[in-house]
C-alpha cells in the first residue's frame, strides 16, 4: 500500500470535506490514535497507523486490503465514496435528510429523494452539498448530493427530486454476484 499523491490527497480530502466540512481532521487524529489513508489499486483505504505498519510487513503481492475501503478513484482522477465509509462519515455528517418510512425502500433500491419521501432536512443544507441519508430511526442509510437548498425544499412541488442517490446500503444486496 502506499501514500496518497498530494494530488489525490487533495481530491479525497475536498470529496469528504463536503460531506463532513471541517471534520475531516477528526478522522486522521482520533482518541484512539493515528489514522491514515492509502492506496492499492486506485482504492483508498481508511487504517490506523499500527494497522499500516502491521500490513507493510507483507509484501504487496500478498495483500489483498488493509484497513476499510473509503472509495476509489475513476479513470478520470475523480473520487467516488463506497458505501463502507458510510459508518465513519456519520458521525461527523454536517447536512442530513430522514426519509418517511415510505421512501426508504426506494432510496434503498437506489432511486432519487422526492420531497414527498422527505421526513426532515438539516437547517444548513445548501444546494448541491453532500448529504448523509438517515431513516427517522437516525440509522444511517447512505449519501446523496442536495438537488435544493433547505428554503427551496419547502417551496417545491411534492413530486421533485430533493436529494440525488450516491450509495446506500443497499449496495451491498444489489452487488452480490460482483463481489464474489
Amino acid at each position: 500500500m502506499k501514500r496518497l499523491s498530494e494530488e489525490r490527497t487533495k481530491i479525497l480530502f475536498e470529496k469528504l470535506s463536503k460531506y463532513i466540512g471541517a471534520n475531516v481532521k477528526l478522522l486522521i487524529e482520533r482518541p484512539d490514535g493515528l489514522y491514515c489513508f492509502r492506496e492499492q489499486k486506485d482504492r483508498v483505504y481508511y487504517m490506523s497507523e499500527k494497522i499500516f505498519k502491521l500490513a507493510s510487513t507483507l509484501p504487496p503481492t500478498q495483500l489483498v486490503s488493509a484497513g476499510t475501503c473509503f472509495g476509489k478513484f475513476t479513470k478520470t482522477n475523480k473520487f467516488r465514496l463506497h458505501i463502507t465509509a458510510l459508518a465513519y462519515l456519520a458521525p461527523y455528517a454536517q447536512c442530513k435528510i430522514w426519509l418517511k418510512p415510505s421512501a426508504e425502500q426506494q432510496f434503498l433500491y437506489g432511486n432519487h429523494v422526492a420531497k414527498s419521501g422527505l421526513g426532515r432536512i438539516s437547517e444548513n443544507a445548501e444546494k448541491y452539498s453532500g448529504v448523509l441519508v438517515y431513516n427517522m430511526a437516525d440509522l444511517p442509510l447512505g449519501f446523496g448530493v442536495c438537488a435544493r437548498s433547505m428554503s427551496e425544499c419547502k417551496l417545491s412541488d411534492p413530486l421533485a427530486t430533493i436529494c440525488f442517490h450516491q450509495a446506500d446500503i443497499g449496495e451491498y444486496i444489489r452487488s452480490e454476484d460482483d463481489l464474489l
